[in-house]
């Protein structure tokens, strides 16, 4: 496996949310990554595939709610998200399609 499909399989997709817009006013990105990924891991994929410093990287996992499917309950996955910091001066467009 290439080293860019590994960091494709690190990074899922941006999170466009309220949240994550305020937070990119501080120079930061969230980002829904794979659950078993480490901040290294997320640091060394964000760099190779958008060709920027990152400065921090905090994590949180947020535990899937239960809820009901056709009336059988079911559990949504649970998601961890990566705040990436950015050194000052480097951006990432998370708006416009990737």
């Amino acid at each position: 496996m290439s080293a860019n499909a590994q960091h494709y399989d690190v990074i899922r997709k941006p999170i466009i949310t309220e949240k994550a817009t305020m937070a990119s006013e501080n120079g930061a990105v969230v980002f829904e990554v794979a659950i078993d990924s480490s901040k290294p891991q997320i640091k060394e994929a964000v760099e190779a595939l958008f060709g920027v410093k990152v400065k921090a990287v905090n994590t949180t996992i947020t535990k899937g709610k239960v809820k009901r499917f056709r009336g059988t309950i079911g559990k949504r996955k649970d998601v961890k998200k990566a705040y990436v910091t950015l050194e000052e001066g480097n951006t990432i467009d998370t708006s416009t399609g990737l």
